[in-house]
């Protein structure tokens, strides 16, 4: 035996309604909850079917005291519904002029754009046109690295670099002089510690020459811009 298929919401709505159509009485929801069951609808889901009813405008509810009653009338459901007819045949004529003036600026959109061989020679240029447009951008970002700004910045590092290097060639020279005064029984061990640290007999500091842009060529390639610099 096939179990029995339960109500849908739509279903249950319609039998509370029918409930207060019947009657035309008012209800507490603790009566509605006693009625329910018996058009088939359980009383654990009267209260939301009721509330569904009430935010469609299809069941009124009012407080008097500390209770709130239910009431509905089919004159209150046939307003209701001629509310909701009025309301869509207002949207479609809406939708009806909104449509009427898009055709309109949609036609008025088409004057001048009529095929034509001028409109194709137009056309074509036009894209001739975005295509260089788009080579030379790529080339500029080719070349972005080569402005005259970025050269400056370059300059200013390679200086703040030199200037680092001669540092340290100091301290290098001032730890060497040290170990000589503190350690003279040692200095052929601490020579042998300076050749394998890289500090040769020729190791001095950087020659202090002015960056000009022949020395930045051999860095970064220049494409012709720095003569233009």
């Amino acid at each position: 035996m096939s179990k029995k298929r339960g109500l849908s919401l739509e279903e249950k709505r319609e039998k509370i309604l029918q409930i207060f159509y019947d009657s035309q009485d008012f209800y507490l929801l603790k009566e509605l909850e006693k009625l329910g069951p018996k058009k088939g609808v359980i009383s654990q889901s009267v209260k939301d079917v009721v509330q569904s009813l009430v935010d469609d405008d299809l069941v009124s509810k009012d407080k008097v005291g500390s209770s709130i009653y239910f009431w509905s009338l089919p004159s209150c459901a046939g307003n209701q519904l001629r509310n909701v007819y009025g309301k869509l045949e207002s949207d479609l004529e809406s939708s009806k002029k909104r449509l009427a003036e898009l055709i309109e600026q949609r036609d008025g959109l088409k004057k001048g754009r009529e095929d034509s061989d001028e409109r194709e020679e137009a056309l074509s240029e036009l894209k001739a046109i975005e295509t260089k447009y788009n080579t030379l951008k790529e080339e500029m970002g080719r070349y972005a690295d080569n402005d005259p700004a970025a050269l400056e910045a370059m300059e200013n590092a390679i200086e703040v670099a030199h200037a680092a290097a001669n540092r340290w060639t100091d301290n290098i020279f001032a730890v060497k002089q040290w170990c000589s005064n503190n350690f003279p029984e040692a200095k052929d061990q601490l020579e042998n510690l300076y050749k394998e640290a890289g500090i040769s007999d020729d190791f001095d500091y950087l020659e202090n020459v002015a960056i000009k842009k022949s020395h930045l060529e051999n860095v970064i390639p220049s494409n012709g811009l720095l003569e233009r610099c």
